[in-house]
Parts: structure tokens; C-alpha cells; sequence
């Protein structure tokens, strides 16, 4: 019986996304989801007079195994420089860190007993929070952006994109030579403009305001709107090639839109990690001091 050929780019979403999630028939989410049920069940079992806080006996016991996490949690980027087999293989380790990050939610937020405040033992929470909803949108992104990319490309890789770009700019430098100068000029820019020399925000949003196809098109649009079809017109042959450019412009720019989505959460994540860091070494620091 034939089986049906997945596509690259789904093969490698569903490794990327599964792969890691569903270690071991998802052994750190069930690893992870024990220890927050054990904390929780703790925190109303326990009594702690007069309520929970992160200075009671088990408020320090939540913060010393949540700082712990954390600080092992931040030793990924180091761990992902030895690839190695086995029970601590590179997937293992990235299942871990993100369920066990994730139950830093659970444990961290009972480690304050509810109470917060303009301090650093806030600020400490609020950096971690941010710190794991990154990392989920990483998670999400790793898992749907691949065969999104994919799907863009139909089959193109990315170097034979800019071949394609590069074989009608070649065409529209030709067919645009028989045009009065200002809409040379603009066809010139067209050709000028680095379809990759664009900044971060307009690579996210889709947005190319000063995309000099474009206006090279509307330029040539407007001086034929009102001229009777004449036959071979060297105006029609140059639009129907920046046409064509924008076609392949769009695919270009989803690619970059794609490809910068599945990287800008790093932009926050790392960052946001190292903050947090500094954030808790005060928070124990201050701890200690005025225990």
C-alpha cells in the first residue's frame, strides 16, 4: 500500500516541535507536573501562620528549589555547544527546560504567597514571567513557522529566490532602456534597492513603504492609464516584469517576516535571562541580609 510523502518542511516543524515535547512519551511534563502538585498540595496542606510568604519556612524552601531551576534552566545555551547521546541528550535536555520552566510558574508564584510590591523580590517575578512567556512563544514558533516556511518557498530555496530576482532585474534593466528618464530613474531604483537591506520592524509588520518596485509600478500605470493599446509598448513590457518582481518580492518578504518571527523572541528571551539573574542575585542577596 503507498504511503503519502510528507513534505520537508512539515518533517522538520513536527522533529522541531514534537520531538523535543514529546520526549519520552513526555517524561519531564510529567516530571514537572508532579513537582508543581506536590508544591501546591504542600501550600494548602502546610500551616504557616500568620499566611504564606516567601519569608516562612516554606516560602524559603519554594524559593531555594525555584532559584535552582532557574539558574540550571540558563545553562541550555551553554549545553547546546556538546552534542551528545542518550539520557541527557541535547532533546532530552531542551524538554526539560521547557517543563520545568514552565512549572516555575506554579512554584515561583507560591513562593510569594500572593503578595507583591514596588521591590526587587517583584521585579525578580515579573522578569521570570516574561522570561517564560518568550520562551512559549518560541515553543509556538518552532512549531508552526518551519512548514510555514516551507509552504512560502514551494519548493525554492532561498539562494534560487534570488536567482529569480536577479534573472528579472536583469530583463528590466534591458526593456527599460527605450523609457524617457524619470521612469528609467525609477526602474533604476527598483534595481538598486537591496531586497534584504530592510530593518527589523519592517521584516515583522510586511510593511515596505518605501519599496521602490512599487512605485515604480504606479509610476508606469499612471502614464499608461490614458494611452490607447498600441501594440509592443516598451511601458507594458516593463510592468508586466515589475509584476513579476513583486511577486517574487512578496515571497522574499514573507520569507524574512517568517524567518525574523522564529528568531525575535530570542531578542527578549536572552536578554530578559540575564536580567532576571541579576534581579534574583539581589533578591537572595537582600534575603540573607535582613534574615
Amino acid at each position: 500500500m503507498a504511503t503519502r510523502a510528507a513534505t520537508p518542511g512539515r518533517v522538520k516543524g513536527e522533529v522541531l516541535h514534537d520531538g523535543f515535547l514529546r520526549h519520552r512519551h513526555f517524561k519531564w511534563l510529567k516530571i514537572s507536573g508532579a513537582l508543581s502538585l506536590i508544591v501546591i498540595v504542600g501550600y494548602f496542606l502546610i500551616d504557616v501562620t500568620p499566611r504564606h510568604n516567601g519569608g516562612s519556612w516554606y516560602g524559603y524552601v519554594l524559593g531555594t528549589i525555584g532559584a535552582l531551576q532557574i539558574l540550571w534552566l540558563t545553562l541550555l545555551g551553554v549545553r547546546k555547544r556538546a552534542m551528545t547521546r542518550g539520557r541527557w541528550s541535547l532533546k532530552a535536555w531542551t524538554s526539560a527546560h521547557v517543563y520545568l520552566g514552565l512549572s516555575l510558574i506554579v512554584i515561583a508564584t507560591l513562593h510569594t504567597g500572593f503578595q507583591f510590591g514596588w521591590n526587587v523580590h517583584t521585579l525578580a517575578y515579573t522578569l521570570m514571567m516574561i522570561v517564560i512567556l518568550s520562551g512559549i512563544f518560541g515553543i509556538i514558533a518552532y512549531a508552526n513557522i518551519p512548514t510555514a516556511l516551507s509552504n512560502n518557498r514551494e519548493e525554492m530555496t532561498q539562494p534560487q529566490m534570488i536567482d529569480s530576482l536577479r534573472s528579472i532585474d536583469r530583463q528590466l534593466h534591458d526593456a527599460a532602456q527605450p523609457l524617457d528618464q524619470n521612469l528609467a530613474a525609477l526602474v533604476q531604483s527598483s534595481l538598486e534597492q537591496d531586497p534584504f537591506g530592510c530593518g527589523l520592524i519592517e521584516r515583522l509588520s510586511g510593511r515596505y513603504s518605501d519599496c521602490a518596485t512599487r512605485a515604480a509600478q504606479a509610476a508606469i500605470r499612471r502614464e499608461t492609464a490614458y494611452k490607447p493599446n498600441m501594440g509592443e509598448d516598451p511601458l507594458e513590457k516593463v510592468d508586466a516584469l515589475l509584476v513579476r518582481k513583486e511577486a517574487i518580492l512578496a515571497r522574499v518578504r514573507r520569507h524574512l517576516r517568517l524567518k525574523a518571527l522564529l528568531e525575535v523572541w530570542l531578542y527578549v528571551h536572552v536578554p530578559m535571562t540575564f536580567a532576571l539573574i541579576a534581579a534574583l542575585s539581589a533578591h537572595i542577596i537582600s534575603v540573607f541580609f535582613y534574615w
